[in-house]
């Protein structure tokens, strides 16, 4: 039998973990209401044959990372942008979250698990972009900083599994 690569190995054993079921239970229970709504918003539309939810997380990470490299080779005088591009994601994390939500609302077994340990590393790093938000408008960049460059990395892990869902396991597709 051949065996997986270890990114494959990774998510099959997050969706097999008992754990991302609890993750998943406590979703349905936080965010049922809204993620009803959220299948049947315009958020969920096979418009474009597939997810809206994939080419929307582009434009909010790209926001977030475009702040973070001004942060880190921008200088002082690029701060006022880094916290415009913060602010920027974080809008478009809204209609990104109720897209991905409505996708969810669909799925079963190991893919409902997966995407549910997704959705819980996104809400951090909205918490984590959300406080550097707030150190940067409080004039504490070196925080907001600190806090864009974990919200990132927090990110970029839950959207290995996004990634996953929607390029493995086709979770993306709609049908014309």
């Amino acid at each position: 039998m051949d065996e997986l690569p270890a990114p494959q190995r990774v998510a099959r054993f997050v969706g097999q973990h008992p754990l991302s079921e609890r993750i998943a239970v406590a979703q349905d229970v936080v965010y049922g209401p809204l993620i009803g709504w959220a299948q049947r918003s315009p958020f969920h539309s096979g418009v474009l044959g597939h997810s809206i939810h994939p080419p929307l997380t582009d434009l909010t990470l790209g926001f977030w990372v475009s702040a973070s490299v001004l942060d880190l080779g921008g200088g002082p005088q690029a701060r006022g942008s880094a916290t415009l591009l913060v602010g920027a994601g974080l809008a478009a994390a809204v209609p990104t979250a109720l897209s991905g939500a409505g996708d969810w609302a669909g799925m079963t077994g190991s893919a409902r698990r997966i995407v549910a340990v997704h959705a819980l590393g996104t809400d951090i790093a909205v918490f984590l972009l959300l406080g550097s938000l707030i150190a940067r408008m409080r004039d504490h960049h070196s925080l907001g900083t600190r806090l864009g460059l974990a919200g990132n990395v927090v990110v970029a892990s839950a959207g290995f599994l996004g990634g996953h869902m929607a390029l493995n396991r086709g979770a993306a597709r709609r049908a014309r």
